[in-house]
C-alpha cells in the first residue's frame, strides 16, 4: 500500500520508508482539493494586482521591487537559477527523497498556493525513482534550504541532473526515461518548491531514525562489557530509575536487563563489587538522557514535517496573505545539534568502558590488553587508541551550529539557523559512532572468552555476531581489518538484529 500524504500525519517512519525503502506515495484527495483551493485564491489576488512577496515582487533585499506581469513567470525561473548555488558532493539519494517527501506534505496542508501539477510531478518523481542531484553544501537554514531545494526545482523544469536507475544524467533525459514531462513555472511555483527547511528535515528524519537504533545497539555493547567486567546488577533495576522519573533511564535499564537475562551474574552466583565505576553503573542515566533528547528531537521533527514551513502563507478561507519566517530552521537545527552531542556522549561512555576492559588495574582479573601474551603481545592496546581518535572527532563535531549565524542577503537575513551544518554533522557523528561501538563490542567479545560463566542470552547473541567477522585474538595481528569489519556490521545494525532475533525487540521509549 502506498503512503498517503495528507499534510497532517506524516511520521519519521513514513519518511524513512519512502527515502530508503522505495515506498510509493499518493496525495489524499482532500489534500489535492486544498492545494487547488489555495491556488485559486492566489490567482484571484494576482489578477487583482495585489502586491505579494515572492509572487510579484523580488525576494530578500529585493522584496520592495515590484514585477510587471511580463516578468512574473520568468522571475520564478531565474529565482531557481540564482539560488541553485550549492557546492560539493551530492547528497545520497535517500536524503533528497526524504526532502521531497516532506515538501510534498507541506504542499498538502494547503497554504503554499502552488499549482497542483507541481506537487504531483514531485510525487511522480518519487514513485518513478527520479532523484535530483543536490549538492550537500550551500544552505544556511533560513528562508528555507534555498540552495539544495533549488536543485530539486531545477529537475522539475527538466534542467540540472538526476539519478535514475543508479545513473546520473541530465534531468530532461531522466524524466523522459521515466515517462514524465518537465513543467514551466508560473507565479509562485518556484518559491513554493524551495522556501522551507525540507532538506534539513529530511536528513534529520533519517538521523533520528538511526539514532534510535544506535542507542539500542549501544546498550547491547554496554551489556556485553558489563558482563565481561562482572558488574554489580543492582544499578540496572528499573525500580531505581522509576523513582527518579526519567523515562529514558527506565527504558535503558530495562533493555540492559533484557539483554543480560539468563546470565550467571543476575543469578547471584558471582561475587561483585559493592559499587562499580560511573562508566558502568551510570549507563542508564547517561544513555537514558540521550534517549530523552532523541525523543524530544523526534517530536520537533514531526511537528516540522506536518507544519506550514513556507513564506508567504496563503490563508484562502480568511482571504489573507501572511508573511513571516516559518522557513527558519532553528526549531529543528537545535534538536539535531543536541542529538549529535548526545550520540557523542554515549560514545565517550563506551570508550571509558573499553578502557576498563583493557586496563589490568581495572578489568577484574582480565589479562592486560586482553591478550594472554602481554609483553610479547600488545593485544587490543591500539584498539583503544583508535576509539580515542574517533571520540575526539565527534567532540569537534559536537560544537553547536545553531549559534553560528553569519548574516546574509545584505543583512535582510541577518540571523540564520545554519541548520544544514547541524544535520550534516549529526549524520557524521552517527557514522563515526559505529566504529566506536564496534571496537567496544570487539573487546567485550574477547573479554567474555576469558570468562567461565554463562552470559545472558542477548549477550551471547551479540558475541556471536562479532565472531562472524572477528576471530578471537590469540596472538597479535593487524587489527585494521577487524576494526573495519566491526564498523561495517555495526553500520548495518547486525549485532542489534542478532540480539533482537534472540530475545525480542528492545524498547526505544
Amino acid at each position: 500500500m502506498p503512503i498517503t500524504i495528507t499534510g497532517k500525519n506524516l511520521t519519521i517512519e513514513d519518511v524513512v520508508a519512502v527515502a530508503r525503502g522505495g515506498e510509493k506515495v499518493e496525495l489524499h484527495p482532500d489534500a489535492v482539493e486544498r492545494i487547488k483551493k489555495c491556488r485559486a485564491f492566489i490567482q484571484e489576488r494576482i489578477e487583482a494586482k495585489e502586491i505579494m512577496y515572492g509572487v510579484n515582487t523580488g525576494i530578500g533585499e529585493f522584496s520592495e521591487v515590484v514585477l510587471s506581469d511580463e516578468q512574473i513567470q520568468d522571475f520564478q525561473k531565474f529565482l531557481i537559477y540564482n539560488h541553485a548555488a550549492g557546492i560539493g558532493e551530492p547528497f545520497p539519494e535517500e536524503v533528497v527523497r526524504a526532502a521531497m517527501t516532506t515538501r510534498i506534505n507541506v504542499h498538502a496542508i494547503g497554504y503554499s498556493a502552488i499549482r497542483p501539477v507541481i506537487t504531483q510531478l514531485m510525487v511522480d518523481m518519487l514513485n518513478k525513482g527520479v532523484t535530483p542531484v543536490v549538492c550537500q553544501k550551500g544552505s544556511v537554514g533560513a528562508c528555507g534550504d534555498l540552495s539544495p531545494m533549488s536543485q530539486i526545482a531545477l529537475a522539475l523544469l527538466g534542467q540540472g541532473e538526476c539519478f535514475y536507475e543508479g545513473v546520473k544524467m541530465a534531468s530532461d533525459k531522466a524524466l523522459e526515461k521515466a515517462g514524465l514531462k518537465p513543467l514551466i513555472f508560473e507565479a509562485r511555483d518556484g518559491l513554493g518548491v524551495i522556501n522551507g527547511s525540507n532538506v534539513i528535515a529530511g536528513l534529520g528524519c533519517l538521523a533520528i531514525h538511526d539514532s534510535e537504533k544506535f542507542l539500542k545497539q549501544a546498550e547491547v555493547a554496554c551489556a556485553m562489557t558489563l558482563e565481561a567486567l562482572i558488574a554489580n546488577m543492582k544499578p540496572y533495576d528499573t525500580r531505581l530509575h522509576s523513582l527518579r522519573g526519567f523515562q529514558g533511564a527506565v527504558t535503558c535499564a530495562a533493555n540492559l536487563k533484557k539483554i543480560m537475562n539468563g546470565s550467571d551474574l543476575i543469578s547471584g552466583k558471582y561475587k561483585t563489587k559493592v559499587q562499580d565505576a560511573y562508566s558502568m553503573r551510570s549507563t542508564p542515566q547517561v544513555i537514558g538522557a540521550a534517549r530523552d533528547q532523541v525523543r524530544w528531537a523526534k517530536s520537533q521533527l514531526e511537528i516540522e514535517i506536518n507544519g506550514v514551513g513556507d513564506n508567504p502563507v496563503f490563508l484562502a478561507d480568511d482571504k489573507v496573505v501572511l508573511t513571516g519566517a516559518n522557513f527558519q530552521g532553528t526549531p529543528i537545527s537545535m534538536p539535531l545539534d543536541n542529538v549529535g552531542s548526545a550520540v557523542a556522549m554515549v560514545c565517550v561512555l563506551s570508550e571509558r568502558r573499553l578502557n576498563r576492559l583493557t586496563n589490568p588495574a581495572l578489568s577484574v582479573g582480565l589479562p592486560a590488553f586482553l591478550t594472554k601474551g602481554a609483553g610479547m603481545m600488545s593485544g587490543m592496546m591500539l584498539s583503544q587508541y583508535t576509539a580515542c581518535m574517533q571520540i575526539v572527532e565527534q567532540k569537534i563535531l559536537s560544537s553547536p551550529a545553531y549559534i553560528q549565524s553569519i548574516p546574509a542577503a545584505a543583512d535582510q537575513e541577518d540571523f540564520v539557523s545554519m541548520g544544514m551544518n547541524s544535520a550534516r554533522k549529526t549524520r557524521d557523528i552517527l557514522d563515526v559512532s559505529h566504529g566506536v561501538i564496534g571496537i567496544e563490542m570487539m573487546a567485550a567479545a574477547q573479554a567474555l572468552d576469558f570468562r567461565e560463566f554463562t552470559p545472558g542470552k542477548g549477550t551471547l547473541a551479540a558475541k556471536g555476531a562479532v565472531r562472524e567477522v572477528v576471530d578471537f585474538l590469540d596472538e597479535d595481528r593487524p587489527l585494521f581489518e577487524d576494526h573495519n569489519n566491526m564498523l561495517k556490521i555495526c553500520a548495518e545494525w547486525k549485532p542489534l538484529k542478532a540480539v533482537e532475533e534472540a530475545i525480542g525487540e528492545l524498547s526505544s521509549y
